[in-house]
């Protein structure tokens, strides 16, 4: 009857712990109006259940004298407190507890699911640019961040949870975030080598290298996490005096930059063409070279034989002459000694045999060239020097490119048939090696068969 007693005093039975806010990011749960005993505002009566939405956790808050406990319910949640459903206050549990409260904690729901927006700008603040020192441009910067609570660990532990309140927390994101911002935009111009008057189109890369910033700071210092950081406009004062000036300079500038490309361009193609010019003059020089040595052994291979009959002279006159001089220092002579008494020292047989060596060696040369004088008549004049080439086929595999010189030895080896295919540069297609004027003069013509007896 005691404890019934007591119940009707407390005007209630129980209590429904939950969040009926619309929006909030951080909502701290207070008793009904009905609960008797003011003095205890966080008393949790018996009996008591406990609702929390999906995207919430309810923090339980315990104050005992060895220091702050809490609790955590994440939802969905719904059912009536039992120690079970709290582990650290199944701890604390047996504590005694005065009147009918089965125990004291503050309640508080945290929204995960709550998305929190705020808008930061920086007002115009003077930067320079990297190339000219005594230029300050006044620059601004405006954006929104976006974040919100996902480790609420990590939150609580920053924050005391009973002196929340959103507006302020909002306004310390808002000034961490502009003073971040307005470090990194200001060094900008140097570390990008990006010039001031180009400021403006370069957002993306700023506004990456803000979240650079930005993003670790607000986790570790707040406990939030951010969703996303939009860098909306970087606008540079057109107005200031400075901006005009640097303007003019930086033109200048242009202007200077763009004459030394076209220069550089311009050189670019005089040089390629001075040195296509002179590949050109070398490749001619080349040709002219391989003109003249073509014409040098045709004339050659056309007067072969007189070629051959003149150095075979200038052989027999230099032996002539050398048998001449042996002769006129007595290389070949017969001394007997005065009177035939055999004084003398007789033949020399070293001058006799030299004599007749040299001698064979001017009527070899000699007969050679009576011979070739002669037999050359009859013989076959070695084709003229070509500097056409032809492709042969053997054993149906292309060979070549050979020119008539080879053609001429292997039609003599028999490689090559008049049957065989050939072809040269002009040429339709493959013909038959005996079908073509250059070749076919270098076949021998067979006998007719012997007549029957």
């Amino acid at each position: 009857m005691g404890i019934i007693k007591k119940i009707k005093e407390s005007g209630s039975l129980a209590d429904v712990i939950r969040c009926d806010e619309p929006s909030y990011l951080i909502w701290k749960w207070h008793p009904s109006e009905n609960h008797k005993d003011k003095n205890r505002s966080n008393a949790i009566r018996m009996g008591s259940s406990l609702r929390v939405k999906a995207g919430e956790v309810a923090v339980f808050v315990y104050h005992q004298k060895d220091g702050t406990m809490q609790d955590f319910v994440e939802g969905p949640f719904d059912k009536i407190l039992l120690t079970a459903n709290l582990p650290v206050l199944s701890t604390i549990i047996g504590l005694a507890y005065d009147g009918n409260t089965p125990f004291q904690a503050e309640v508080y729901f945290i929204n995960l699911a709550k998305i929190i927006q705020v808008d930061f700008a920086v007002p115009f603040f003077d930067i320079f640019d990297p190339r000219f020192d005594d230029y300050s441009v006044p620059v601004a910067v405006r954006g929104t961040l976006t974040f919100n609570i996902s480790d609420y660990h990590s939150f609580i532990s920053l924050h005391r949870l009973i002196e929340f309140d959103l507006q302020s927390f909002q306004k310390q994101i808002r000034d961490a975030v502009t003073r971040r911002a307005k470090g990194v935009v200001a060094n900008i111009p140097v570390e990008y080598e990006i010039p001031v008057i180009q400021i403006e189109k370069k957002i993306r890369e700023i506004n990456e290298r803000i979240g650079q910033e930005v993003i670790p700071l607000l986790h570790e210092k707040f406990g939030v996490d951010v969703v996303s950081l939009d860098i909306s406009d970087i606008e540079v004062d057109k107005t200031s005096e400075n901006y005009v000036q640097l303007m003019s300079v930086t033109k200048d500038l242009t202007a200077k930059a763009e004459i030394a490309r076209n220069e550089a361009v311009v050189k670019n193609i005089k040089d390629k063409q001075r040195v296509d010019m002179e590949n050109y003059e070398e490749s001619l020089e080349i040709q002219r070279e391989i003109s003249r040595y073509e014409q040098q052994m045709k004339i050659r291979s056309e007067n072969l034989v007189a070629y051959q009959t003149e150095k075979q002279t200038e052989v027999g006159v230099a032996g002539a002459n050398a048998l001449g001089q042996m002769n006129s220092n007595g290389a070949g002579n017969i001394n007997l000694g005065e009177n035939g008494s055999g004084g003398g020292i007789g033949f020399n047989p070293a001058a006799v045999m030299t004599g007749m060596a040299m001698g064979g060696v001017v009527g070899q040369n000699i007969a050679g060239m009576m011979g070739n004088a002669f037999s050359g008549l009859n013989q076959t004049t070695p084709p003229p020097v070509n500097s056409k080439k032809y492709f042969v086929a053997i054993d149906n595999q292309q060979k070549g490119p050979f020119d008539l010189w080879k053609i001429q030895t292997m039609i003599h080896d028999g490689e090559l048939l008049p049957s065989s295919l050939i072809w040269s540069e002009g040429m339709a297609d493959w013909s038959m090696a005996g079908s073509v004027t250059e070749v076919n003069q270098y076949f021998g013509t067979e006998p007719p068969p012997l007549p029957n007896k």
